[in-house]
């Protein structure tokens, strides 16, 4: 296959480092964090998701810790709830401040967390439920969130996919008393690594900018509440650089056309595989009457992990690099070794050897859409 025909997994559009040189010619410019288009970023993305106030940081992960800290030091340790299927940093944020989590199962049709299994898992030491909107794709938030309430339990929102998508008709990241963010290299709004903390109870709003100002009292000294700032608590250095605040800004200015662009994306590849899922073929991405999605990633699920083996290596000879996500948390080394077994998550366990992702980014053209679907079908020589 010549270099040039190689569709990559993912691939950051080249736009998001236009005006970059510019603005490093019209004068002195801010680059360590917490500067003009740090506050510019923040101020979009609170009034867009009408959340409470939104805090950049250097990850996702940090973005976790920062919300496992806060809960800590209100409730004390205790047990987090989190799905098996996920990345790693839902669980090890908590896990590296004293939580023990416990890994529920997902629902086979949409991968997300079930609150019937939140409800299995509830026990007198449970102090927080974290979810993940697998693809983007919401959970249904009503009833997780009226448990939480009635358990007083606090949410946290693991929102890495799903920036932009809705439950009916209200943002994810503004149910839970915390909601985190990505802009990984391959989210749809990038800074190559970096993340953002949502802040929706009120309680924690202070607290959480000296957390992420290294301890230090920093904001208010800023904002001229104090004469000089100084170490007032713990904290660490999870503030973003102004320099990828300024890549980022561009990209949610346009939130709106990189969505759509996303989702028509999806909704081509949902179309012309859909009859393979008719055939019993494979399984697609269920969305669910309560969700907008903003077109994160699709995926497909096949019979089994070898055919999954097979179908990876057919796409790689025809210049495609489709990948396959999440283990299962309860059944690797840190899961087992932290209350984890196998058995416990099965649906996990299944899907998670036979789930394969295909490329989704904006710029990829409508042509390579095409042979993707096409290369797709002809691995099922009886299709």
């Amino acid at each position: 296959m010549n270099s040039s025909n190689y569709i990559p997994f993912n691939q950051v559009s080249r736009q998001i480092f236009v005006g970059l040189e510019a603005a490093y010619e019209s004068g002195p410019l801010h680059i360590s964090g917490d500067g003009p288009a740090t506050k510019a970023c923040e101020a979009l993305l609170q009034a867009e998701l009408q959340s409470g106030p939104v805090l950049l940081t250097t990850s996702c992960t940090s973005a976790l810790e920062m919300a496992a800290l806060l809960i800590r030091d209100a409730v004390g340790t205790g047990e987090v709830i989190v799905p098996s299927f996920t990345f790693v940093s839902t669980a090890n944020a908590f896990l590296l401040h004293g939580f023990i989590p416990k890994f529920a199962d997902v629902d086979p049709k949409t991968l997300n967390i079930d609150i019937s299994e939140i409800k299995r898992l509830l026990t007198k030491d449970t102090k927080a439920v974290c979810v993940v909107h697998y693809a983007g794709v919401a959970c249904d938030m009503s009833g997780i969130r009226s448990f939480c309430d009635q358990k007083g339990l606090f949410l946290v929102e693991d929102n890495a996919h799903g920036l932009f998508g809705k439950y009916q008709d209200q943002w994810l990241g503004t149910f839970g008393d915390f909601s985190t963010l990505s802009f990984h290299e391959t989210k749809n709004f990038t800074t190559g690594e970096g993340g953002a903390l949502v802040i929706n109870n009120n309680d924690f709003v202070e607290r959480s900018h000296i957390l992420r100002e290294k301890g230090t009292n920093r904001r208010r000294f800023k904002d001229g509440l104090v004469d000089k700032y100084t170490w007032v608590d713990i904290g660490s250095s999870w503030v973003m650089s102004d320099l990828l605040a300024r890549l980022l800004l561009p990209q949610l200015k346009r939130h709106r056309e990189i969505t759509t662009r996303r989702r028509a994306i999806f909704d081509t590849y949902r179309s012309l595989l859909s009859p393979l899922e008719q055939q019993g073929l494979v399984q697609l991405p269920t969305i669910p009457s309560f969700a907008f999605h903003p077109g994160h990633l699709f995926y497909v699920i096949l019979e089994s992990h070898s055919t999954r083996s097979n179908f990876i290596e057919h796409l790689a000879t025809h210049g495609i690099n489709a990948v396959f996500h999440y283990q299962a948390l309860n059944t690797s080394p840190m899961g087992l070794a932290n209350g984890g077994r196998e058995g416990d998550c099965p649906v996990t366990e299944a899907l998670s050897e036979r789930l394969v992702r295909l490329p989704v980014y904006i710029d990829l053209p409508d042509s390579a859409v095409s042979r993707i679907v096409d290369s797709c079908l002809t691995f099922f020589p009886n299709f």
